[in-house]
């Protein structure tokens, strides 16, 4: 391993201090065993860091002989390795995870879940066509519903609503007191609504018109522009700081009530920020819909298009 390489992985652990390297990301795993690792740290963490090292051949090789061990993915937590898929979900299942990461065991204390009546005939009869197997319930640190119908799982809380049994692990039944399941109506077909009091509120768009409107009236929200230099250089928004360094610390020090605005060229990139921080917390986000151009375009002409 070269001494750029080795410098490079010592700067994302001395930066960050939960790395996953792994096969594609996080959104889209490329091997059964990212998947699986990414699917244990999802459901006690709601950010961290992953590095894809299908994009880099020195970074996939460095990395195994960086922490001698010989297979991909690897959990660093703190500059330490903690180790591959199969010790990350060992841990989850143990309750070990949490501690390692810092996070609190949750007490297992049995939550109160409402399901509506039609929901409830769905499951039962789903129980009753598949015989000793019951359902379970996730959610994980991002708020991510999903039920499944599966073997009853050791260590999982059983809990009843009406005539239904889930089962549900201790980090997802720390997330599910109040949740109501309803039957929602799809193109696709029937499915399933989860109304959970406990997640932090969606990401709102604001217009271009309604951030004219407050700077203009004073009521100044931060925003941020997570566009790179190159870009930025091409047009930007004086009341707009970067989202760089400085950025993300200024972030890191604000209540997590404060409003705070993201904007990129069309709103994609910022919406996937702005998401990233409603993980962590945040509860009073907003996305600039259209970004940069449709200021441009309904706000201001003399912002260059690009």
């Amino acid at each position: 391993m070269s001494n750029d390489i080795r410098t490079a992985i010592d700067d994302l652990l001395n930066n960050n201090r939960v790395v996953l390297f792994m096969k594609g990301n996080r959104a889209q795993p490329q091997c059964g065993f990212s998947a699986k690792t990414v699917a244990a740290l999802d459901m006690v963490l709601p950010d961290y860091l992953t590095i894809d090292v299908l994009q880099d051949a020195e970074i996939r090789e460095g990395i195994k002989t960086y922490g001698n061990w010989p297979t991909v993915p690897q959990l660093y937590v703190a500059g330490e390795l903690i180790g591959g898929s199969d010790i990350v979900t060992e841990m989850l299942d143990s309750g070990e995870l949490g501690n390692v990461l810092g996070l609190a065991e949750p007490t297992g204390k049995l939550p109160q879940i409402e399901i509506d009546p039609a929901a409830a005939e769905i499951m039962v009869n789903a129980g009753q066509s598949r015989p000793g197997q019951t359902i379970h319930l996730k959610i994980d640190a991002a708020f991510e519903h999903s039920m499944t119908l599966g073997p009853p799982r050791p260590g999982s809380l059983d809990v009843a609503s009406g005539p239904v049994g889930l089962q549900i692990d201790r980090w997802s039944a720390a997330r599910a007191d109040g949740l109501r399941i309803r039957v929602k109506e799809a193109l696709q077909g029937q499915g399933f609504s989860f109304e959970n009091p406990n997640a932090p509120p969606a990401v709102k768009q604001m217009s271009v018109r309604e951030l004219q409107a407050a700077l203009a009236a004073g009521n100044k929200p931060w925003l941020f522009d997570v566009r790179g230099e190159d870009e930025r250089a091409l047009a930007s928004l004086s009341a707009a700081k970067p989202w760089d360094d400085d950025g993300v610390r200024a972030i890191e020090g604000l209540a997590t009530d404060t409003p705070i605005v993201f904007h990129c060229h069309r709103g994609g990139r910022s919406q996937a920020v702005a998401e990233r921080y409603r993980r962590r917390g945040y509860t009073n986000l907003y996305n600039l819909a259209g970004g940069i151009d449709a200021w441009s375009r309904e706000i201001d002409p003399t912002v260059p298009t690009y």
